[in-house]
């Protein structure tokens, strides 16, 4: 239907240019937060002026990422004189495209009846009627599957990156990106199991919902609360996987100049650099969805808040809609805002330190932690 069509169109450029911005906003931040806990100005060069005047907007650096941009857009691109041409090309693509295709399922508000938010314009209220639409680009029952499955083709796009380049460096940057990230993937997909368990599903959207509730009459009853460990362990992962600080090494640029990507130069550099800032609000979306109750605040419905001993706020369904947005983007800022903090925090770990932390620290803690869930969901399970 039409109107099936319009409200997929609308969904689709919001979440394009959500990533899009964050991805610019981040390289800003990672700058000006870094500087700030190094006590330093920062970046705060790059200005538009007025036309006729000598006015300089400076705006804290802000313009730095659209510079950025037209950089590497207006660089030369240069290539190596031997390569696989075919993989050389599209490794960036294989690299920036599933990471934009993982938030498609990723639900980042309640409920829309657009019908009822449009009344006021009856026309076009009336034409959608009672159709409802989750506010999730894709609502798939396997949505949590699909996340796995696009996260695993930056892999092969690495892999393609360093493979084709017909460097040492970067040959020696994709053999340890594919080591990192296959072995912190599967740390990733222990932790996410304790949820499955917990929750009894693998629809991202059913997950936020279930964590609408309270536990124990006063806490949320967010993933968090309910798996702690497994909490720290998959941002621990995620962050390897995006190969950030202290888990670069697949671009350790005082070993291997830039690892996979060191042949790269212009836009194609920039798509593997871009999609490292977009990753990381996609690992903050991830947790919020999974940890942080998603675009859930506590004691909020769909109608507005139900507080304890039966209070309730009403609240119009635009204004509910509108709170659900603005929480879950709050809650991905910090997150990523704190992602940052610990690339400016922590030291680099060895090649060999960052594999033995994998497969000798975290997967033992993330097998501990699922095995404890299961017994605890088993033995609650039984007394009921």
């Amino acid at each position: 239907m039409m109107q099936d069509l319009v409200v997929s169109v609308v969904l689709i450029s919001y979440a394009i240019g959500v990533l899009m911005t964050f991805g610019l906003v981040l390289t800003w931040v990672e700058r000006k937060q870094g500087a700030v806990m190094s006590d330093r100005i920062g970046a705060n060069r790059a200005y538009l002026r007025i036309p006729f005047t000598q006015i300089k907007l400076v705006w804290w650096g802000l313009f730095h990422g659209l510079a950025d941009g037209l950089k590497m857009l207006l660089k030369e691109d240069f290539k190596p004189n031997s390569y696989d041409r075919f993989a050389y090309a599209i490794a960036p693509w294989v690299v920036f495209a599933p990471v934009l295709l993982v938030f498609a399922v990723i639900p980042f508000g309640g409920t829309l009846k657009p019908g009822l938010l449009l009344q006021s314009v009856p026309t076009v209220g009336a034409w959608f009627g009672d159709r409802t639409y989750s506010l999730q680009i894709a609502r798939l029952d396997a949505g949590l599957l699909i996340v796995f499955a696009f996260g695993g083709l930056t892999i092969i796009g690495a892999m393609l990156a360093g493979w084709s380049s017909s460097n040492k460096f970067s040959l020696l940057g994709a053999l340890r990106a594919g080591s990192q990230m296959i072995s912190y993937e599967l740390v990733m997909g222990l932790t996410v199991l304790g949820l499955i368990v917990i929750y009894g599903t693998v629809d991202l959207d059913a997950i936020v919902r279930q964590q609408s509730g309270v536990l124990l009459g006063i806490l949320p009853a967010w993933g968090i609360f309910y798996q702690p460990l497994a909490a720290i362990l998959f941002l621990t992962a995620a962050t390897a996987e995006n190969k950030r600080i202290p888990f670069d090494l697949p671009e350790a640029e005082s070993e291997l100049i830039a690892g996979y990507y060191t042949e790269y130069s212009a836009m194609k550099m920039g798509l593997f650099m871009f999609a490292e800032f977009i990753e990381i609000a996609i690992i903050a979306a991830l947790f919020t969805t999974l940890f942080l109750g998603g675009y859930n605040l506590p004691y909020m419905t769909d109608a507005g808040f139900v507080l304890p001993g039966g209070r309730e706020i009403s609240m119009s369904h635009g204004a509910v809609l509108v709170t659900q947005i603005v929480v879950f983007l709050v809650k991905v800022f910090l997150m990523c805002s704190f992602q940052i903090l610990v690339r400016w925090t922590l030291p680099r770990f060895r090649y060999d330190q960052l594999l033995r932390f994998a497969w000798k620290f975290m997967f033992p803690l993330a097998m501990a932690n699922l095995t404890v869930t299961v017994v605890a969901v088993w033995a609650l399970r039984g007394f009921q």
